[in-house]
This record gives structure tokens, C-alpha cells and sequence, in this order.
């Protein structure tokens, strides 16, 4: 099995994170915010064993400290993606036998919660040369959940004009898939691509990203309730999946972009031009597919992709400050703007990956820290 057949919402950073104190009520935790913090001390959300969003809970755990090329930053937005509640629920269960590194027998292996941060540098580790305390960043980092993350220096970049800290927090993971899989589709301009799953995190940003790569015809599949907000982002034709079949509809593109696993490989080629990419990433639905989930399409690709003339590729988005600063900049011009569904206050944490898991969230939801 090769590390490309895992899908993103496995991967990322690692950073450290331990202990715990008892559960107190919730106006008894928001009277205690401004009254705790001894010394190394901080708040994160923590899970200590797999299951439901009732296993996560804001609690105290120690401080981290910068290692060598680390920068320490304090956590002002964060946003929550599909990985944090297939990590949070041990799915599917076949990841944890191939990703030893995320998942652990019982719990995952990391306590905290969370990729996607943006904040302040708080200090600086030995060896780096490039932050230092007072900068604005946003990043990359396991344990992003928390009010301080310890990142490497090549992970973070400097945080848009412009943005909120929370709309920032948006952009880190979903930005930077979009950005891999568009380039893995070796993308030109007036070429046209469907994008299957185009409301989602992932989707809204690769919607934006095609268009200013100069992609003439963006496809966007996605429901009838979210079809405006796809037209308002680019989108030149939406295809409602509760009244309409794309794989039927006659039409071909040169890249065809799954983010949801949920149509089989022949359904994918049908809409696929002779010399075009399909490009598959992440997908999964909560309470579907458990046990192999979106692994199973992952695995009959890589098996297709050796015996069939159709090009088609499972990138793996490794974040990097390059990556971030080209998408900041982007950002920066117009081209694409954060979309943001919910935002949730930090002692709420849990609920905002019950949010995503279940209801079926639009975009980002992200998390505000006081």
C-alpha cells in the first residue's frame, strides 16, 4: 500500500499534547476561562478514545513548547475539516491498520484535535530564521484546536490582508488540497472540469482556483440549496445530484475532480475526455462505509490505474509554506475569498464537528477563539 493510496483526511503534521482535568458545566467552564492558566498550562479540544463528537471536550493541557524549526503560535481561528471526525470516530476502520501514524488501537495518537490554525507568533524555536513573535500567520499543524500550536516553520505563512483570523483559519487545508488536485489534473486554461462535491470545504475553493487558472467551463455537483452560492463562486453550470445524474448527461470534460467518493470509476469515465485526468480526493460519508469507506474507490483506482489508459491520479496534499503563501496572495488579489457557513465560539468546539459530521455543512466552519 503506498502512502498515496491514503486519503487526505488522514494526513498532516504532527505536534505534541497531554493530560487532563475533570469536566466541569459549561457556565462553570466559561467563569474558570479567565481565572486558569497556571504557569504552562492551555485549553484544547481533546479526545482520549474513539466515538461520537460527545467523546471530544475542551480541557487543560500543558503548554507546548517550540522545538528545534518550530514556531509557537497563539491560536486566534481555527476551522475543522472531514478528517478531524474520521480521526475523531477511528473511520474507517481500515485506516487504522494503514495509518499507524494517525491512529492509534483505541484512540488516535494525537489527544488534540485540528489542522488548520491562524494566529500570532508567540516565540520561536532554535534554527528558525524566517518568523518571529508578533507576526500574523496562518498554517498547517496536528493539535490546531488549542490557544497555542507548535508548527513547523515551513508549515505556517504570513496571513492575508484583509481577513478576519477566522476566515484565514478557512483556508490552510481545503485551499491547499484544491490547489494539489488542480495542478495534479495538469490544468490549462479553457480546458473545463467537473467538480463533484462543489460545496463542500475542498469544493469552494476549487471552484475559485479553476476559474482564475482560466478554466473556460467549471461544473459544479452539488444540492439544489447550495446551487446559488456555486454560481456565485464561478461556477458556469450546476448539476443538482438529487435531480440529476452527470455521468448520464452526455456531456465530457478534460478534468474530472471526485471529493466526495461516492460514483464509481465507470460512472467518472463516462464524463471524462480521451485525453483527460481524473483526480480523486478524500470523501466519505458519516455512518456510511465504516469499515473501507472511500478507501475502496482509492484502491480500485491505484489497481485501474495500472492496467488502463485513463490518467488518473490520488495526490497527496502536503502543505508548505509555498503552497500557503502562493494561496495568500491569491486571496490577497481577489480571485478567491474564504467562505465561511458557521462559526462557532472555542468552548463550543465539539459541537462544531458534530456541525460538519451531520448537518451537512456548506463551505467551512470555523472556530473563534475569545
Amino acid at each position: 500500500m503506498t502512502r498515496t493510496m491514503v486519503p487526505a483526511f488522514m494526513r498532516a503534521p504532527l505536534s505534541p499534547g497531554n493530560t487532563c482535568r475533570a469536566v466541569v458545566a459549561y457556565r462553570c467552564n466559561r467563569w474558570r476561562l479567565s481565572l486558569r492558566h497556571p504557569e504552562g498550562d492551555m485549553r484544547a479540544l481533546v479526545q482520549d478514545r474513539y466515538g461520537s463528537p460527545d467523546v471530544l471536550r475542551v480541557d487543560d493541557v500543558p503548554k507546548p513548547v517550540p522545538g528545534h524549526k518550530e514556531v509557537l503560535v497563539r491560536v486566534k481561528g481555527a476551522s475543522v475539516n472531514a478528517r478531524d471526525w474520521h480521526v475523531m470516530r477511528g473511520e474507517p476502520r481500515l485506516a487504522r491498520l494503514l495509518d499507524s501514524v494517525t491512529f492509534g488501537r483505541a484512540a488516535p495518537k494525537v489527544r488534540i484535535r485540528g489542522t488548520d490554525f491562524a494566529g500570532t507568533v508567540e516565540s520561536v524555536g532554535d534554527g528558525v530564521t524566517r518568523w518571529r513573535p508578533g507576526d500574523d500567520v496562518l498554517g498547517e499543524s496536528d493539535a490546531a484546536i488549542a490557544e497555542y500550536v507548535a508548527a513547523p516553520e515551513g508549515l505556517v505563512a504570513t496571513m492575508p490582508a484583509g481577513l478576519s483570523f477566522e476566515q484565514a483559519a478557512a483556508i490552510p487545508l481545503a485551499a491547499n488540497t484544491a490547489l494539489v488536485c488542480l495542478r495534479a489534473g495538469q490544468v490549462q486554461a479553457g480546458q473545463s472540469v467537473l467538480i463533484n462535491g462543489a460545496s463542500g470545504g475542498v469544493g469552494t475553493f476549487a471552484i475559485q482556483l479553476a476559474k482564475s487558472m482560466g478554466m473556460v467551463q467549471v461544473t459544479a455537483v452539488c444540492s439544489a440549496r447550495n446551487a446559488d452560492l456555486a454560481r456565485s463562486l464561478g461556477a458556469d453550470v450546476v448539476v443538482d445530484y438529487s435531480r440529476e445524474d452527470f455521468s448520464k448527461s452526455g456531456s465530457q470534460y478534460d478534468l474530472v475532480l471526485d471529493l466526495v467518493g461516492n460514483r464509481s470509476l465507470r460512472d467518472l469515465r463516462r464524463v471524462l475526455k480521451p485525453s483527460g485526468t481524473i483526480v480523486l480526493s478524500g470523501g466519505g460519508v458519516s455512518g456510511q462505509g465504516r469499515f473501507i469507506g472511500p478507501l475502496s474507490l482509492l484502491i480500485r483506482a491505484q489497481l485501474m490505474a495500472r492496467v488502463s489508459r485513463v490518467r488518473l491520479v490520488i495526490p497527496e496534499a502536503q502543505p508548505s509554506t509555498q503552497n500557503l503563501a502562493e494561496l495568500a496572495a491569491v486571496v490577497e488579489s481577489g480571485s478567491i475569498t474564504p467562505i465561511v457557513d458557521k462559526t462557532f465560539p472555542f468552548e463550543n468546539a465539539p459541537e462544531a464537528i458534530r456541525y460538519l459530521e451531520v448537518e451537512h455543512a456548506r463551505a467551512k466552519v470555523v472556530i473563534a477563539f475569545s
